[in-house]
């Protein structure tokens, strides 16, 4: 994220010199890389090369600048919108004196009226309540003394309102640092229940619907504006309006859960589903890892593809009955035919998809994916993956990344920040991959399965996703359960034509059902980078 340093450019042509300032810092970042996407560049591999310096400049401290000035060059007046319920700003004291100053003469230049809750005026949020004039069922803005709005914020959130069900309606975010620069924008997703659990997102830039009685009600609260945002997110889901109307001293902070998960309750027989060919090594690795999975009912169903290597031929011939099961598939390698046929084999409540490459490393991984997949509101759920160096290979899937689909945050290390710790909060997703996916049987039946026509190898897994959410069971990353991936090693790339003339086919069948060339997903941002895995701002 940008710094809290103020820069100064050279008046001449400051926005070459900033693109210039942000490249140096991309190579900076990593020689390697930059020089790498230079030369993709060089080649005409335009989308290698884009895809690379999206991820360098997007990931310099003065992106941010950069993005600020396109957005001031392009800024459109605001609409006059002045009609609608009022807006009234509540206002803590806080530390600071000038602070609040400048928040309150802010809300003056906005025309918002605000009760300062501490003053003498207005002692406590009771008092509040009771000033407040409730029959002209006003919108309430909770914020802190240091806090501004971004000009024309007010006629933006009612234009967001007007005619909305919705009780709260929120916006993105910045911070302002010591000298009123603004730094580390926060481009938020849409709605997302799960990541609200530990990441509050919302309080400090949302304005809501309330009443007095629950005013009063969070009154002797400390954080009585979060217990206030808490309370009405079960009413209806929140609106998101996509823009920077809040510039604030600070924000919640995530909250990352322990790890490992604490399962309750039963769970039910999963059937884990492994297609294999050859590649014993492979095999043998993740079947011990299932042996010493902490879960009380697993079948395991591994499903052959013609393998002709004598030592694993044997190996499947000894698997011990009747936790393991082989099934022979022989033709050309297609991902989604292979585990329908298994999953019409398959006992279990649960089905876990998982690639023949894939190595536990700790035992409660399918007990915490099982129990989120047990959820009535949740189809596919994916684990966090990682390389076998030890960064991230999949927490979740993003579509419209590459006009296509992205793996989130790929080759940002665990214990990084990231991007807002997205990498390591449970949260809904639009999709996540089959190279470890739990998802209800009944429920991957319900969909049709995956498509084996459209989608052999690739993109299968988006596929099912999107038909799963399209019946209210949406896809969730679960980062408590995190295994290696040892991402194509058994199957190799699609390098040779067959296999790229296979995969642009699958590419073309995904854009063409579910419009990846152009959506944005709701759960990544249309300011952010369509061309980076890692969510950085997009110049």
């Amino acid at each position: 994220m940008p710094s809290n340093r103020t820069e100064t450019y050279p008046t001449a042509s400051p926005g070459l010199w900033l693109k210039l300032c942000i490249h140096f810092d991309a190579f900076l970042a990593s020689p390697r890389g930059y020089s790498m996407a230079a030369w993709w560049r060089l080649r005409r591999k335009r989308l290698r090369s884009h895809s690379q310096f999206a991820r360098l400049l997007g990931g310099s401290r003065r992106a941010y600048d950069m993005w600020l000035s396109l957005e001031e060059k392009n800024a459109l007046p605001p609409a006059n919108c002045d009609a609608g319920p009022p807006i009234l700003a509540l206002v803590e004291v806080g530390a600071g004196k000038r602070e609040l100053e400048k928040t309150l003469l802010n809300l003056s230049a906005e025309g918002v009226r605000a009760l300062v809750i501490g003053s003498m005026d207005v002692p406590s949020l009771v008092e509040a309540a009771r000033q407040i004039h409730w029959e002209g069922e006003p919108w309430l803005l909770p914020m802190a003394a240091g806090d501004q709005l971004a000009r024309g914020a007010m006629q933006t959130y009612r234009t967001a309102t007007d005619g909305t069900d919705a009780r709260i309606v929120y916006a993105d975010d910045d911070l302002l640092n010591g000298k009123g620069r603004r730094t580390a924008p926060h481009f938020k997703p849409d709605w997302n229940s799960e990541l609200f659990h530990y990441f509050d997102y919302l309080t400090g830039a949302c304005i809501l619907r309330s009443s007095r009685q629950e005013l009063e009600a969070v009154a002797e609260a400390p954080d009585w504006a979060r217990q206030l945002v808490t309370r009405k997110v079960g009413e209806a889901d929140p609106l998101h309006v996509r823009k920077i109307l809040h510039h604030r001293g600070s924000r919640p902070r995530p909250q990352v859960p322990a790890v490992p998960c604490q399962v309750k309750g039963e769970l039910p027989c999963v059937t884990v589903i492994v297609p294999t060919r050859n590649r014993l090594d492979l095999l043998q690795t993740c079947l011990k890892g299932i042996a010493a999975t902490d879960y009380p009912d697993v079948e395991v169903i591994v499903v052959d593809n013609d393998s002709d290597d004598p030592q694993t031929l044997a190996f499947l011939a000894g698997l011990d009955l009747p936790r393991h099961r082989v099934l022979r598939h022989a033709g050309a390698f297609n991902y989604s035919a292979i585990n329908n046929r298994a999953v019409g084999e398959a006992r279990g409540q649960l089905l876990c998809l998982l690639n023949n490459d894939i190595e536990v490393i700790e035992p409660m991984w399918l007990a915490t994916m099982a129990a989120q997949a047990l959820r009535a509101d949740v189809g596919a759920v994916g684990a966090r993956l990682l390389y076998p160096d030890g960064r991230i290979q999949h927490a979740g899937v993003v579509i419209g990344v590459g006009n296509a689909a992205g793996h989130a945050h790929r080759f940002l290390k665990p214990d990084e920040e990231g991007y807002f710790y997205r990498h390591a909060l449970p949260q809904f997703t639009t999709a996540v991959t089959a190279a470890c996916l739990v998802v209800s049987r009944e429920r991957f039946l319900a969909t049709g399965g995956l498509d084996e026509c459209n989608f052999p190898v690739a993109f299968n897994d988006v596929d099912l996703c999107m038909r799963l959410n399209q019946r209210g069971w949406q896809s969730l990353y679960e980062p408590r359960a995190t295994l290696i991936h040892h991402e194509s090693v058994s199957r190799g790339f699609d390098r040779d034509p067959v296999g790229a003339a296979r995969f642009a086919g699958e590419l073309a069948a995904l854009q063409r059902s579910w419009g990846t060339a152009k959506v944005v997903d709701p759960f990544h941002h249309p300011e952010l980078s369509r061309a980076s895995e890692r969510f950085v701002v997009g110049l």
